[in-house]
């Protein structure tokens, strides 16, 4: 059998974890078999629907690097991909269901409705008053100007119940009496629910495995009831387990960033990203936490996936970032890192471009920092003074431990002679002396170094201080180093 899966999104909100993980299960499963990855677009919800979720959307996945064989933007043979340019077709497949007694229509109000939600509870469906309701009286309230909407009629005999079998999960019985209402399938609109479009697409379109998250699992005994309906043999079933937050709620915004949005403006890459969403919930290969995004297609498996909930670690998915990160070259990091640096006014003014000489100090910066980030964004502010003046810290800060000022002074005054001294020298030849200088005036180097960090960084803690002094060039550094010094003799 040619396996075709799908992801079915709703355009009403931004991509976020949950979603994306959905999509790349469905697209890691049908590249591990040969089979076809189809994006369609469920926009039967108007009140909700707005284009730039949609663009949002297409925005996401080709940051991210998946891209489907079928969808609205590259067509198919099952086209088109977008549920209101189908309209017709539901209209046509609910009649059939009308016709064949598997479906009915219902007057009752919205008023009517909400008053018995209010009186049974939210919970409570709908009473099917209209179920049974004879030709006449239709035809009575469609004189009225009544527009109904149209119900699935779920078989109600005593002990009926729904069996279907789910990849993960096993065999799976519904009770139809659970069930506590017959569920719309097109409204007064014309609209179909989501119920019928899912059902008459994902048969239209060839669909033969459906991989969605566990909380739809109560809508696939509605959607199983109309294949049957139908005649249509369903797909094979696969309730994902849920991505938790740490707390074992459903993941949301109180535990952070979950838009895909949200992660890119952190400065996660988006290998970071496929990476550790791929293993929320599945195993691919023992002691390997790597995986690019073909290897991952060539490994994955639904029997490797778990049936309990995933937790979303965000310090683990750091951890995949800073790997990442590390990964790059200068010139790639540097690229990556721009726009965050363009935003922070490294180079001037906000949103301002490097001259060449800052672009070419910022790409020698990039080996310094690789090691000592965890996303994009943090990286202008580990590199700031090498572009703009640092305040100067503190006396404290400047004075090792067991030190005192005028000993501290003495350090700087060394370590102004040693970048004095310094010249076109490597960063190795330039600790390689600054150790001879710490050794001729007997003090550790890590004393000699801390009163000259400060003076050159405006910090205790800074990236490598060699590198910073060859990036500053000799004669900055000498300046911030007399800055320094009067500011401590003062």
């Amino acid at each position: 059998m040619k396996i075709k899966d799908r992801y079915a999104p709703s355009p009403t909100g931004l991509q976020h974890i949950g979603g994306v993980r959905t999509a790349l299960f469905n697209y890691l499963f049908a590249k591990s078999l040969g089979g076809t990855f189809v994006l369609r677009l469920e926009d039967t919800d108007r009140a909700r629907f707005d284009t730039k979720f949609v663009q949002n959307l297409y925005d996401t996945f080709r940051w991210l690097g998946l891209q489907w064989d079928e969808g609205p933007d590259n067509g198919g043979p099952a086209a088109p991909y977008i549920q209101s340019e189908r309209l017709g077709l539901y209209r046509r497949h609910a009649q059939e269901l009308a016709g064949a007694g598997n479906a009915y229509y219902c007057f009752c109000s919205p008023q009517r409705l909400a008053a018995l939600r209010e009186a049974q509870g939210a919970e409570a469906g709908y009473d099917r008053r209209c179920r049974n309701m004879g030709r006449g009286e239709q035809e009575a309230l469609e004189a009225r100007g009544e527009v109904p909407v149209l119900r699935l009629k779920i078989p109600l005999e005593e002990g009926a119940a729904t069996v279907f079998r789910d990849r993960l999960l096993g065999t799976v019985t519904w009770k139809n009496a659970d069930i506590n209402s017959d569920p719309v399938l097109l409204k007064s609109d014309g609209f179909p629910t989501y119920h019928l479009a899912n059902v008459v697409d994902d048969h239209l379109m060839g669909i033969t495995h459906v991989l969605r998250a566990q909380e739809w699992l109560p809508s696939t005994p509605v959607h199983v009831i109309m294949y049957r309906a139908f005649g249509w043999e369903p797909p094979e079933f696969c309730h994902l387990p849920m991505v938790m937050g740490p707390d074992g709620k459903k993941l949301s915004k109180r535990h952070g960033a979950t838009s895909i949005d949200e992660f890119r403006r952190q400065g996660y890459l988006p290998e970071a990203l496929i990476n550790y969403v791929a293993l929320l919930g599945a195993s691919y290969e023992e002691g390997k936490d790597m995986y690019t995004l073909a290897e991952l297609a060539a490994r994955f498996s639904i029997d490797k996936l778990n049936k309990a909930p995933a937790v979303f670690d965000y310090k683990k998915l750091e951890w995949y970032n800073s790997r990442y990160i590390r990964g790059k070259t200068d010139g790639e990091l540097a690229r990556l890192a721009l726009p965050w640096a363009r935003e922070a006014g490294l180079f001037g003014a906000q949103g301002a471009e490097p001259a060449e000489a800052q672009y070419a100090a910022f790409s020698s910066a990039m080996p310094l920092i690789r090691e000592r980030v965890s996303s994009l964004r943090e990286i202008p502010g580990k590199i700031r003074y090498l572009f703009a003046e640092p305040d100067l810290p503190p006396a404290a800060d400047f004075i090792p431990k067991k030190k005192d000022l005028a000993e501290t002074v003495r350090l700087l005054s060394i370590g102004r002679g040693f970048i004095a001294a310094i010249g076109p020298a490597s960063d190795r030849e330039a600790e390689d002396l600054a150790k001879e200088q710490a050794g001729k005036a007997g003090v550790a180097l890590g004393d000699l170094m801390t009163p000259l960090r400060a003076a050159l960084t405006g910090s205790k803690v800074s990236p490598p201080l060699f590198g910073s002094i060859r990036i500053l060039g000799r004669e900055r550094s000498l300046a911030r180093v007399d800055r320094a010094l009067r500011f401590l003799n003062g």
